[in-house]
């Protein structure tokens, strides 16, 4: 098999239509309480926070059942959404996630999806915020890293608790699923850093040998994992053997934009280059594969989330949110 042609583009397993340009679409990644899956999606001045639940999950439904629970006023265009461990649909719902924007704020949002509904601004950043994530165990914190070339974690009252000093521009941060003492940060050129919290030190770190690093993530199901797109390229490493990547292959010819692992597999992966003329394409992975699983395009996509349990992930785009399913 040689390069990856257009023609061998799949459509979406699943499509959902939405009233406006999706910018960011986050899975909550943590159980809910119920058989569906949270999701938020955002973009301009909105976030919509609904349910999933897809037909691999309940033989009774066709294709995808989608419900929207609430719609949020967001001041400004959305970029960046990062669910809390804390939210949950079981009796009285919770509903907590972080959003950023271009306004170089965080906003904590917390509803209960009826009537009780607060938003907590947390301004310190100097420049624009790239990403975030919630401390995964109990969710009392929130990391962030900026293109200040600083990771800043805070509480949720927006009290800063940690500034780390980066040497580029801060592009992914990843905490530990278990150890909440354990920061994983991506830097622009090509450098990725594991803190310890405590002595506010890296204890390793890793290169891409190329830059500019795009997208980083670390594989929450095999912690010595981690992913990276730089360039053209994806990139694995084995953090236990080696600081440099341990494969390596190009993925986009236009420049790759996200890496993702599944939440679901340790050898599955995806990632999307960068919006070209028409449209974003996804890349679905498997460790082991020369070659695409699966090879996916959407309309000017942006963002990418993967299900907790199912092999599937979605990508926002034009007034709809898509979605593809694999193989395990």
């Amino acid at each position: 098999m040689g390069t990856v042609h257009e023609d061998s583009c799949r459509s979406p397993s699943y499509t959902v239509t939405c009233d406006d340009y999706v910018n960011v679409v986050e899975f909550n990644p943590f159980p809910s309480g119920t058989p569906t899956s949270l999701l938020a999606y955002g973009g301009n001045q909105y976030v919509v926070v609904g349910t999933c639940l897809f037909q691999e999950e309940d033989m009774d439904i066709e294709g995808i059942e989608f419900t929207v629970l609430r719609a949020f006023h967001h001041e400004v265009r959305v970029d960046a959404l990062a669910w809390s461990p804390e939210s949950h649909l079981d009796r009285i719902p919770h509903i907590r996630f972080c959003t950023v924007a271009a306004d170089k704020r965080l906003r904590l949002f917390t509803s209960d999806i009826q009537e009780k509904h607060e938003v907590k601004i947390m301004e310190g950043h100097t420049s624009y915020i790239n990403h975030l994530v919630f401390e995964p165990t109990e969710g009392k914190q929130i990391a962030s890293v900026s293109d200040d070339h600083t990771c800043r974690v805070w509480d949720l009252d927006g009290n800063e608790n940690t500034t780390l000093r980066l040497r580029s521009p801060g592009i992914s941060v990843c905490w530990h699923p278990k150890e909440v003492l354990k920061l994983m940060v991506a830097e622009k050129r090509g450098t990725i850093r594991f803190y310890d919290l405590v002595t506010q030190q890296a204890i390793l770190s890793l290169d891409c040998g190329q830059a500019p690093l795009m997208s980083a993530d670390w594989c929450l199901t095999n912690t010595i994992k981690v992913g990276a797109v730089a360039g053209n390229d994806w990139l694995i490493w084995d953090i236990a053997s080696s600081s440099y990547p341990q494969e390596k292959r190009p993925a986009h010819t236009d420049k790759a934009r996200l890496f993702k692992w599944s939440r679901a597999n340790e050898n599955l992966f995806a990632t999307t280059g960068c919006p070209g003329k028409i449209s974003s394409q996804l890349l679905m992975h498997h460790l082991g594969h020369p070659q695409p699983v699966m090879i996916g395009s959407a309309a000017v996509g942006s963002g990418l989330s993967w299900h907790r349990t199912l092999p599937l992930c979605v990508i926002g785009g034009d007034r709809k949110l898509c979605f593809w399913m694999t193989e395990m």
